[in-house]
């Protein structure tokens, strides 16, 4: 019996001392690799990690540093990187990595607790939405990020009658819906060292949007905004830039309203559905902005696409100030470059048509009515009675095309061989003529008889034309004057004038 025994002792006592010696392991391999202390080789299945939750994975008994667990609740395999007696369970392999500050959220109670109805979010703090969350209580985004992964899955359904975001510092929305019953969105109001960023996101049936206000900056990328009984004011931010917006006939209202001072507005492409009785975009109150670029936006629907300017600065058919540059596709195109203005005399008696004396050069000041003026004036304090003026009001120098022409007649019928000329005259916005254009000066000769047949003193009409460049605050005005004359009787200088009218464009 024992001479059976000790030659397998033996046997189990060297396998032991060879494994000791080789400390390497090898799982269907007999020739585990030599920098491995475990070496598994299979083309059919792989390695398991043990599988628990978060709970489970706390109650872990001194988890040695490096310890490997896949957490169930969190989708993620995370290792101690701290001590047994102090762990510090770290997701791994992942873009979070190295996120102290990262919180999943698939419940409300994944939130910081709320205090008197709000939840104030850690500051710095990636707050991921997962699935859809319930709350009825406002939050303050307190600098903290709320991002979703996909804006269809990923929701915050509100049920307070408040606002849903409050509070005065940076805060960013990324891919993520918002539902409300009731309350707005936005009662946001920070300093001019804040920002504000939402991207990817969807505003559905809240009470109003809100109100955002006093950002340095606030870019709003890709928003679709559906069944809003009201819209969003943005009131006093320094940089403004809301691109790709998408306004739905659901919403009521006024969907976009500005109000206060701003450095700088661009909202670019996008659409703008009104609703009927609804208001696109509202600067009836307004508001002062130093540029304004509205472009590639399409306004359509039965409403009000735009609630414009008033009061000085405005002209009609049109909506904005000369600070704006505005081409979109159903409201009308405002910048420099489609500035025009056009003069022309009031309808007159052949009894009461205004004469001059033109012996020297003589503005043609008559009863001038001012036609379709954009970002042009036919005011000028620098004009007594600003009559026959046309003031350039845009932010850039420009040339215009000039067409017009004055139709008069000399009121002596008898006299020497005169030479009239009528011309523009260009001025700069103190007052102070600068040229008259090459181009623009036109000559007519009255004969020396006194005969009406040859037509010596019957009305005739002078074109005008040419091109001029215009300063901001330059403005132009209708010259006559007499050049020379011939002869020995009397020199024909003072004229009966029938119409003048004048356009630049």
């Amino acid at each position: 019996m024992k001479s059976r025994l000790l030659p397998l002792i033996v046997l189990v006592f060297f396998s032991f001392f060879t494994l000791k010696t080789n400390a390497q392991v090898g799982i269907n391999t007999t020739a585990p690799d030599a920098s491995s202390a475990l070496d598994i080789q299979s083309t059919e299945a792989g390695l398991l990690i043990p599988r628990m939750t978060t709970a489970e994975r706390d109650a872990i008994t001194d988890p040695a540093n490096a310890l490997l667990v896949f957490d169930t609740d969190l989708n993620g395999y995370y290792f101690n990187d701290g001590t047994p007696a102090s762990p510090d369970w770290t997701l791994l392999l992942t873009e979070t990595e190295s996120r102290d500050n990262y919180v999943i959220v698939k419940s409300e109670d994944d939130f910081p607790t709320a205090s008197g109805g709000t939840i104030t979010l850690d500051e710095n703090t990636l707050y991921e939405v997962n699935g859809t969350i319930s709350t009825s209580s406002s939050i303050n985004v307190n600098g903290a990020y709320l991002i979703g992964k996909d804006t269809n899955e990923d929701i915050i359904n509100y049920t307070g009658s408040g606002a849903l975001f409050t509070g005065n510092q940076n805060a960013s929305f990324r891919n993520i819906t918002f539902n409300g019953s009731s309350g707005s969105l936005f009662n946001l109001s920070a300093s001019a060292t804040n920002s504000l960023i939402a991207q990817s996101v969807v505003v559905n049936g809240f009470s109003s949007v809100g109100t955002v206000s006093g950002y340095g900056f606030v870019f709003f990328n890709v928003m679709q905004f559906i069944g809003n009984s009201d819209g969003i004011t943005y009131s006093g931010i320094g940089n403004l830039l809301l691109n790709n917006m998408g306004w739905q006939p659901s919403n009521s209202g006024s969907y976009e309203t500005f109000t206060g001072s701003f450095e700088f507005i661009q909202k670019v492409s996008g659409f703008t559905n009104v609703a009927s009785g609804a208001i696109g975009f509202d600067v009836s109150s307004n508001p002062v902005v130093a540029d304004g670029t509205l472009t590639e936006v399409v306004f359509t629907g039965d409403g009000d696409y735009v609630n414009p300017y008033t009061g000085a600065g405005t002209y009609t058919g049109y909506n904005f100030t000369n600070y704006w540059e505005v081409d979109c596709i159903g409201i009308p195109r405002e910048s420099d470059d489609n500035a025009s203005g056009n003069i022309f005399i009031e309808r007159n008696s052949t009894t009461s048509n205004p004469t001059f004396s033109i012996a020297s050069a003589t503005p043609l000041d008559a009863l001038i009515d001012a036609g379709q003026m954009f970002r042009f004036s036919n005011t000028t304090p620098n004009v007594s009675g600003s009559n026959n003026v046309l003031e350039y009001e845009g932010k850039e120098t420009r040339t215009f095309k000039v067409s017009g022409n004055v139709a008069y007649e000399p009121t002596t019928t008898n006299g020497s061989a005169t030479v009239h000329a009528f011309y523009i005259r260009r001025f700069d916005s103190n007052g102070n003529p600068i040229e008259i254009p090459l181009g623009t000066e036109v000559y007519e000769e009255v004969g020396s008889s006194g005969n009406a047949s040859i037509g010596d003193y019957l009305v005739r009409a002078i074109p005008l034309g040419g091109k001029v460049t215009l300063n901001p605050g330059d403005y132009v005005r209708v010259y006559g004057q007499t050049i020379s004359s011939s002869g020995t009787g009397t020199i024909r200088s003072t004229i009966k004038v029938y119409s003048i009218s004048l356009t630049l464009d």
